[in-house]
């Protein structure tokens, strides 16, 4: 902990802002979140199915907007934030204040163009005035996602028995605040390309044609799968073994307390022994193996006996993607040089919405399929063999010496596959 908070202080202004930004952004989201789809099936009346189609339109939405990313790159990145911000705001509080299905496709669809705005935006922001120490900020932005995600769920708790109004209201108000802070105290940083006459669809064609870059977010690809189930299977998991909330918020807790406790050494630990490919090579592994515990014969016991091979599985996802997260964002940056970092970015987020709802639907047939063979494990070997997947695939790209190779290498330490 003391190493997270020295490493904050050591940041510049602009990152220490953005920083506490991704701590409310991620707050202010889970705040509503987990109460989202129980709202609109229990109180507005919604069909499963057509909660199903709303919860994945918020989602894919914010992959059909990733374009606006590109925008940032042009006319700079803090209006840009400042204005996903809003949006943000303008969604979650649609959702409270109507039930008629239109407003609530207008709320998933605004919830959507905002993220697509402010995510690409903020990390190309902070790879910008951070520069050789963007892995170290992009760490310390997952300790502050984490830091969200701890407030998040426990303000939701405390406020969802106020209404869901009063609770969407709150989440709003988070954004608002976020939105007058930047614009107030955030400095401007220009984008690679202000000023450029080129038209938008020629930065995405030059992101595109990058091979490196596509092979490497490719590679990447089923990672997003593992992330989501954080969000996704284990909490139906938890749902199926003990029948309450209270599990899911664990889950929350205990990813965020890992986090706080340990992102910033385990970050500076893997950058003293290996390259940022074979860093990420084996946090795509440890996330992977992560899902063993649930392929075991069930315990026995009562629902905390029962909760601890799901809360294992959890903790380990979580330190993968404490190791993938800081060098996948820096390795982005690193790759498109002095090219349109906001638009390559906001390709990766694209990405990344297609891999999360992939595993979504992949995890959806495997749990169904596994079902109908009474094989309880199907759901999680699946997730084991996209991780050992992408590991391997992304083994294969670093070898080939596409890949920026970090400082440690250019040491001459971590030649290692």
């Amino acid at each position: 902990m003391i190493a997270t908070v020295r490493g904050f202080m050591s940041m510049s202004r602009p990152a220490k802002i953005l920083l506490v930004n991704e701590s409310g952004e991620t707050a202010g989201l889970l705040m509503l979140a987990p109460y989202l789809a129980d709202h609109l099936t229990h109180r507005v009346g919604l069909a499963v199915w057509l909660v199903g189609i709303l919860l994945g339109l918020r989602h894919f939405s914010e992959g059909l907007f990733a374009v606006v990313g590109t925008l940032g790159d042009r006319i700079g990145y803090k209006p840009v934030l400042v204005v996903g911000c809003a949006l943000e705001a303008l969604g979650c509080a649609l959702f409270g204040l109507s039930t008629a299905v239109p407003w609530l496709i207008g709320a998933a669809l605004f919830s959507g163009l905002a993220r697509a705005l402010f995510i690409p935006a903020r990390r190309a922001y902070l790879a910008q005035v951070e520069g050789e120490r963007k892995v170290e900020a992009f760490a310390l932005t997952s300790v502050c996602r984490r830091v969200g995600l701890l407030i998040g769920p426990i303000a939701g708790i405390l406020l969802v028995d106020s209404g869901f109004e009063t609770l969407c209201m709150a989440a709003a108000g988070v954004f608002v605040v976020l939105t007058l802070v930047q614009w107030r105290v955030l400095p401007s940083c220009a984008g690679v390309h202000a000023g450029s006459a080129r038209p938008l669809w020629a930065e995405w064609r030059e992101a595109l044609g990058d091979r490196v870059f596509l092979a490497f977010a490719a590679t990447m690809f089923a990672s997003y799968s593992l992330v989501y189930q954080l969000s996704f299977g284990l909490p139906i998991e938890v749902r199926h073994v003990s029948g309450g909330r209270t599990g899911i918020t664990a889950l929350f807790v205990l990813s965020a307390l890992l986090g706080l406790a340990g992102q910033v050494r385990l970050t500076q630990w893997c950058e003293r022994r290996w390259t940022p490919g074979q860093v990420m090579v084996r946090g795509l592994i440890i996330m992977g193996v992560a899902f063993v515990p649930l392929m075991l014969p069930p315990a026995h016991g009562g629902p905390l006996i029962r909760l601890l091979p799901i809360m294992l599985c959890a903790a380990i996802l979580s330190v993968g993607m404490m190791m993938v997260f800081p060098f996948e964002m820096a390795t982005i940056a690193d790759l498109a040089g002095d090219r349109g970092i906001g638009t390559y970015y906001s390709v990766n987020n694209l990405l990344s919405g297609v891999g999360s709802v992939f595993g979504n639907l992949l995890s959806a047939a495997a749990m169904g399929l596994s079902r109908a063979l009474n094989v309880a494990g199907l759901p999680w070997l699946v997730l084991l063999l996209l991780g050992v997947f992408s590991a391997t695939a992304l083994t294969f790209v670093n070898r080939s010496g596409r890949l920026p190779a970090g400082r440690l290498a250019e040491a001459g330490v971590g030649t290692a596959p």
